[in-house]
Protein backbone atom coordinates (compact mmCIF):
# COMPACT_ATOMS: atom_id res chain seq x y z
CA UNK A 1 0.00 0.00 0.00
CA UNK A 2 2.79 2.46 0.84
CA UNK A 3 4.48 1.87 -2.51
CA UNK A 4 1.21 2.35 -4.37
CA UNK A 5 0.50 5.57 -2.49
CA UNK A 6 3.96 6.96 -3.24
CA UNK A 7 3.63 6.07 -6.90
CA UNK A 8 0.38 8.03 -7.04
CA UNK A 9 1.98 11.09 -5.43
CA UNK A 10 4.93 11.06 -7.83
CA UNK A 11 2.66 10.58 -10.83
CA UNK A 12 0.62 13.60 -9.79
CA UNK A 13 3.72 15.77 -9.40
CA UNK A 14 5.45 14.63 -12.57
CA UNK A 15 2.47 14.56 -14.91
CA UNK A 16 0.97 17.81 -13.76
CA UNK A 17 -2.42 16.61 -12.51
CA UNK A 18 -3.96 19.21 -10.24
CA UNK A 19 -6.69 19.32 -7.60
CA UNK A 20 -10.15 20.10 -8.91
CA UNK A 21 -10.12 23.49 -7.17
CA UNK A 22 -6.95 24.72 -8.93
CA UNK A 23 -7.39 26.79 -12.06
CA UNK A 24 -3.88 26.25 -13.38
CA UNK A 25 -0.96 23.89 -12.81
CA UNK A 26 1.90 25.66 -11.05
CA UNK A 27 5.63 25.71 -11.67
CA UNK A 28 6.98 26.81 -8.28
CA UNK A 29 10.30 28.58 -8.75
CA UNK A 30 11.31 28.76 -5.09
CA UNK A 31 11.29 25.71 -2.80
CA UNK A 32 13.87 24.63 -0.21
CA UNK A 33 14.16 21.24 1.50
CA UNK A 34 16.90 21.93 4.03
CA UNK A 35 18.24 19.91 6.93
CA UNK A 36 15.75 21.14 9.59
CA UNK A 37 12.88 19.97 7.34
CA UNK A 38 14.01 16.38 7.06
CA UNK A 39 12.92 15.22 10.51
CA UNK A 40 9.47 16.79 10.12
CA UNK A 41 8.69 16.02 6.49
CA UNK A 42 9.91 12.91 4.74
CA UNK A 43 10.70 13.38 1.05
CA UNK A 44 7.47 11.57 0.24
CA UNK A 45 5.48 13.92 2.48
CA UNK A 46 7.13 17.00 0.97
CA UNK A 47 6.31 15.79 -2.55
CA UNK A 48 2.75 15.09 -1.46
CA UNK A 49 2.35 18.65 -0.16
CA UNK A 50 3.51 20.06 -3.49
CA UNK A 51 1.19 17.77 -5.43
CA UNK A 52 -1.80 18.64 -3.25
CA UNK A 53 -1.15 22.35 -3.83
CA UNK A 54 -1.26 21.81 -7.59
CA UNK A 55 2.49 22.26 -8.10
CA UNK A 56 3.39 20.60 -11.39
CA UNK A 57 7.15 21.07 -11.04
CA UNK A 58 9.39 22.98 -8.62
CA UNK A 59 12.84 24.53 -8.51
CA UNK A 60 14.43 23.20 -5.32
CA UNK A 61 17.62 24.30 -3.59
CA UNK A 62 18.66 23.31 -0.08
CA UNK A 63 21.17 23.71 2.73
CA UNK A 64 22.91 21.31 2.43
CA UNK A 65 22.37 20.24 -1.17
CA UNK A 66 21.55 16.66 -0.12
CA UNK A 67 17.95 17.70 0.54
CA UNK A 68 17.47 18.76 -3.07
CA UNK A 69 18.84 15.46 -4.33
CA UNK A 70 16.55 13.50 -1.98
CA UNK A 71 13.54 15.03 -3.71
CA UNK A 72 15.04 14.89 -7.18
CA UNK A 73 15.95 11.21 -6.93
CA UNK A 74 12.33 10.41 -6.01
CA UNK A 75 10.80 12.63 -8.68
CA UNK A 76 13.26 13.61 -11.42
CA UNK A 77 10.44 14.76 -13.68
CA UNK A 78 8.94 16.98 -10.99
CA UNK A 79 12.01 18.55 -9.38
CA UNK A 80 14.31 21.09 -11.04
CA UNK A 81 17.54 20.95 -8.98
CA UNK A 82 19.47 24.13 -8.21
CA UNK A 83 22.76 23.90 -6.32
CA UNK A 84 22.86 26.21 -3.33
CA UNK A 85 26.41 27.32 -2.46
CA UNK A 86 25.79 26.97 1.29
CA UNK A 87 27.19 23.85 2.91
CA UNK A 88 25.68 25.09 6.19
CA UNK A 89 23.79 28.27 7.10
CA UNK A 90 27.08 29.69 8.39
CA UNK A 91 28.22 30.08 4.76
CA UNK A 92 25.54 32.70 4.05
CA UNK A 93 27.59 35.65 5.22
CA UNK A 94 31.01 34.66 3.85
CA UNK A 95 30.53 32.46 0.80
CA UNK A 96 31.35 35.07 -1.86
CA UNK A 97 34.98 35.25 -0.69
CA UNK A 98 35.50 31.64 0.42
CA UNK A 99 37.52 29.57 -2.09
CA UNK A 100 36.32 26.39 -0.39
CA UNK A 101 32.77 27.24 -1.46
CA UNK A 102 33.86 27.62 -5.08
CA UNK A 103 35.53 24.21 -4.90
CA UNK A 104 32.42 22.71 -3.30
CA UNK A 105 30.14 24.07 -6.02
CA UNK A 106 32.40 22.87 -8.82
CA UNK A 107 32.73 19.42 -7.24
CA UNK A 108 28.95 19.04 -6.87
CA UNK A 109 28.32 20.19 -10.44
CA UNK A 110 30.83 17.66 -11.75
CA UNK A 111 29.56 14.81 -9.57
CA UNK A 112 25.93 14.94 -10.68
CA UNK A 113 25.05 16.37 -14.08
CA UNK A 114 21.51 17.24 -13.02
CA UNK A 115 21.61 20.87 -11.92
CA UNK A 116 19.78 23.58 -13.87
CA UNK A 117 20.98 26.50 -11.81
CA UNK A 118 23.06 27.74 -8.86
CA UNK A 119 21.39 29.40 -5.88
CA UNK A 120 19.36 30.68 -4.19
CA UNK A 121 22.16 32.84 -2.80
CA UNK A 122 22.28 36.09 -0.80
CA UNK A 123 24.78 38.91 -1.29
CA UNK A 124 25.12 42.66 -1.76
CA UNK A 125 26.49 45.02 -4.39
CA UNK A 126 29.97 45.08 -2.80
CA UNK A 127 30.16 41.29 -3.20
CA UNK A 128 29.56 41.23 -6.95
CA UNK A 129 33.28 41.25 -7.93
CA UNK A 130 34.28 38.89 -5.08
CA UNK A 131 36.37 35.93 -6.27
CA UNK A 132 33.99 33.08 -5.40
CA UNK A 133 30.99 34.86 -6.84
CA UNK A 134 32.99 35.59 -9.98
CA UNK A 135 33.98 31.92 -10.31
CA UNK A 136 30.38 30.78 -9.85
CA UNK A 137 29.21 33.26 -12.49
CA UNK A 138 31.84 31.84 -14.86
CA UNK A 139 30.64 28.30 -14.17
CA UNK A 140 27.03 29.31 -14.73
CA UNK A 141 27.79 30.97 -18.05
CA UNK A 142 29.95 28.09 -19.29
CA UNK A 143 27.33 25.50 -18.40
CA UNK A 144 24.24 27.48 -19.35
CA UNK A 145 22.95 27.52 -15.76
CA UNK A 146 20.79 30.15 -14.10
CA UNK A 147 21.92 32.06 -11.02
CA UNK A 148 19.04 32.48 -8.55
CA UNK A 149 19.91 35.55 -6.53
CA UNK A 150 18.23 37.03 -3.45
CA UNK A 151 19.46 40.60 -3.96
CA UNK A 152 18.18 44.16 -4.25
CA UNK A 153 17.67 46.09 -7.49
CA UNK A 154 21.05 47.84 -7.32
CA UNK A 155 22.84 44.52 -6.93
CA UNK A 156 20.92 42.73 -9.66
CA UNK A 157 21.75 45.51 -12.12
CA UNK A 158 25.42 45.30 -11.13
CA UNK A 159 25.34 41.53 -11.69
CA UNK A 160 23.82 41.95 -15.14
CA UNK A 161 26.43 44.50 -16.22
CA UNK A 162 29.41 42.75 -14.57
CA UNK A 163 28.56 39.30 -15.93
CA UNK A 164 26.90 39.76 -19.32
CA UNK A 165 25.52 36.55 -20.73
CA UNK A 166 24.77 35.03 -17.32
CA UNK A 167 21.09 34.16 -16.86
CA UNK A 168 19.75 35.68 -13.64
CA UNK A 169 16.61 34.47 -11.86
CA UNK A 170 15.79 37.32 -9.47
CA UNK A 171 14.39 35.86 -6.27
CA UNK A 172 11.35 37.61 -4.78
CA UNK A 173 11.56 40.32 -7.47
CA UNK A 174 14.07 41.90 -5.10
CA UNK A 175 11.72 41.39 -2.12
CA UNK A 176 10.66 45.05 -2.03
CA UNK A 177 11.39 46.48 -5.49
CA UNK A 178 8.47 48.41 -6.95
CA UNK A 179 6.77 47.18 -10.11
CA UNK A 180 8.18 50.18 -11.98
CA UNK A 181 11.73 49.25 -10.94
CA UNK A 182 11.26 45.62 -11.94
CA UNK A 183 9.83 46.74 -15.26
CA UNK A 184 12.73 49.08 -16.00
CA UNK A 185 15.22 46.27 -15.42
CA UNK A 186 13.27 43.79 -17.54
CA UNK A 187 13.05 46.35 -20.34
CA UNK A 188 16.81 46.82 -20.30
CA UNK A 189 18.23 43.36 -19.57
CA UNK A 190 17.14 40.33 -21.61
CA UNK A 191 19.08 37.93 -19.35
CA UNK A 192 16.87 38.71 -16.36
CA UNK A 193 13.89 36.63 -15.23
CA UNK A 194 11.86 37.20 -12.08
CA UNK A 195 10.15 34.97 -9.53
CA UNK A 196 7.55 36.30 -7.12
CA UNK A 197 7.92 34.22 -3.95
CA UNK A 198 6.67 36.13 -0.87
CA UNK A 199 5.58 39.13 -2.98
CA UNK A 200 2.18 39.45 -1.32
CA UNK A 201 2.01 43.06 -2.55
CA UNK A 202 1.24 41.81 -6.06
CA UNK A 203 -2.38 41.63 -4.89
CA UNK A 204 -4.25 43.39 -2.10
CA UNK A 205 -5.53 41.76 1.06
CA UNK A 206 -8.79 41.02 -0.76
CA UNK A 207 -6.91 39.25 -3.57
CA UNK A 208 -7.33 42.04 -6.11
CA UNK A 209 -4.38 42.27 -8.49
CA UNK A 210 -2.43 45.52 -8.20
CA UNK A 211 -2.87 47.60 -11.41
CA UNK A 212 0.87 48.36 -11.78
CA UNK A 213 1.84 44.72 -11.44
CA UNK A 214 -0.95 43.73 -13.82
CA UNK A 215 0.35 46.09 -16.48
CA UNK A 216 3.87 44.76 -16.00
CA UNK A 217 2.71 41.14 -16.31
CA UNK A 218 0.95 42.00 -19.56
CA UNK A 219 4.11 43.69 -20.88
CA UNK A 220 6.54 40.95 -19.83
CA UNK A 221 4.44 37.82 -19.54
CA UNK A 222 7.38 35.67 -20.63
CA UNK A 223 9.72 36.81 -17.85
CA UNK A 224 7.84 35.92 -14.64
CA UNK A 225 7.35 32.82 -12.50
CA UNK A 226 5.65 32.29 -9.16
CA UNK A 227 7.11 30.72 -6.02
CA UNK A 228 6.48 29.89 -2.37
CA UNK A 229 9.85 29.83 -0.51
CA UNK A 230 9.92 27.16 2.21
CA UNK A 231 12.78 28.98 3.90
CA UNK A 232 11.85 27.62 7.33
CA UNK A 233 10.18 24.29 8.14
CA UNK A 234 6.86 25.88 9.10
CA UNK A 235 6.52 27.30 5.58
CA UNK A 236 5.72 23.83 4.26
CA UNK A 237 2.28 24.28 5.82
CA UNK A 238 1.90 27.48 3.76
CA UNK A 239 2.50 25.91 0.36
CA UNK A 240 -1.17 25.19 -0.31
CA UNK A 241 -2.66 28.51 0.94
CA UNK A 242 0.13 30.53 -0.70
CA UNK A 243 -0.48 28.79 -4.01
CA UNK A 244 -4.23 29.35 -3.66
CA UNK A 245 -3.58 33.09 -3.18
CA UNK A 246 -1.49 33.12 -6.37
CA UNK A 247 -4.29 31.37 -8.23
CA UNK A 248 -6.68 34.16 -7.22
CA UNK A 249 -4.63 36.91 -8.82
CA UNK A 250 -3.67 34.80 -11.82
CA UNK A 251 -7.38 34.40 -12.54
CA UNK A 252 -7.60 38.18 -13.07
CA UNK A 253 -5.17 38.07 -16.01
CA UNK A 254 -5.89 37.01 -19.59
CA UNK A 255 -5.71 33.23 -19.70
CA UNK A 256 -2.68 33.17 -22.00
CA UNK A 257 -0.72 35.50 -19.70
CA UNK A 258 -1.77 33.61 -16.57
CA UNK A 259 -0.65 30.31 -18.07
CA UNK A 260 2.76 31.70 -18.95
CA UNK A 261 3.38 32.97 -15.42
CA UNK A 262 1.84 29.94 -13.70
CA UNK A 263 3.79 27.23 -15.51
CA UNK A 264 4.64 27.72 -19.17
CA UNK A 265 7.66 29.95 -18.55
CA UNK A 266 9.08 27.38 -16.17
CA UNK A 267 8.51 24.59 -18.67
CA UNK A 268 10.15 26.60 -21.45
CA UNK A 269 13.20 27.63 -19.42
CA UNK A 270 13.62 24.23 -17.75
CA UNK A 271 12.30 21.54 -20.07
CA UNK A 272 11.68 18.20 -18.35
CA UNK A 273 14.56 15.74 -18.59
Amino acid sequence: MMRAGLATVLAVLALGATPATAQLPIFDAHIHYSRPDWSTYTPERALSILAKAGVRRAIVSSTPDDGTLMLYDRSPAGIVPFLRPYRTREDMGSWTRDPAVAAYVEERLNKRNVYRGIGESHFGADDVPAPTLRRIAELAKARGLFLQCHIDDTTVEKMLTTYPGVKILWAHAGMSAAAATVGRLLDRYPMLWVELALRTDVAGSDGTLDPEWRALFLRHADRFMVGTDTWVTSRWESVEPATAAVQRWLSQLPREVAEQIAWKNGERLFPPP
